[in-house]
């Protein structure tokens, strides 16, 4: 009981989200993949299902298997706590969302990949942390160096990679972070 009194819930959003998709992965473990299937992953369905707008938020917490959930989650446990305090816990839930919706909406219309993941929102927490110390007026050089590390990278590998990864989960969830970061510093 004593090492429990030294711990801290030190980022309410983050932490929750790292524990529901970790609910989520074993989940889908015991399930043999039947899970991710019907809550957590979003694809082209019925537009009649309720589970079909469900499906556009919990997309973000299935992941494939615990590969994918740790190469997500080491990026957002690392910037996700940075970004919770400068932006605050309400508008981080609101942006996961916004992005989690947008990023479903688009997947349906334009592919009919099933895409599950917490990649988008990786995506939007390394764009978004570019503006954590942004003056008026001036253009991070971070900020630059993200677009071409990450941006222009997910740009060709969408374009000549042949793989499971949405890529294109990856570039709306950069948008988001960018429309984010200048809406709330205009």
């Amino acid at each position: 009981m004593e090492v429990i009194n030294h711990l801290s819930y030190n980022s309410v959003v983050i932490l929750s989200f790292f524990f529901i998709s970790l609910f989520s992965l074993i989940l889908n473990y015991l399930t043999k993949g039947k899970s991710n299937k019907a809550l957590f992953s979003s694809y082209r369905s019925n537009m009649l299902s309720p589970l079909t707008y469900v499906r556009l938020v919990t997309h973000i917490f299935g992941h494939a298997d615990w590969n994918h959930f740790m190469n997500n989650f080491l990026y957002i446990l690392l910037i996700g706590p940075m970004i919770e305090e400068k932006y605050g816990s309400i508008n981080l839930i609101i942006m996961i969302l916004v992005t989690a919706i947008i990023t479903g909406i688009l997947n349906s219309l334009f592919s009919n990949k099933r895409i599950l993941g917490a990649s988008g929102i990786v995506f939007m927490l390394i764009v978004l942390s570019s503006f954590v110390n942004i003056t008026t007026g001036k253009v991070p050089i971070t900020l630059i160096l993200i677009c071409i590390f990450y941006v222009v990278n997910e740009i060709i590998s969408g374009i000549f990679k042949k793989d499971d990864v949405s890529h294109m989960g990856h570039l709306i969830g950069a948008i988001c972070g960018f429309v984010f970061g200048f809406y709330i510093f205009k």
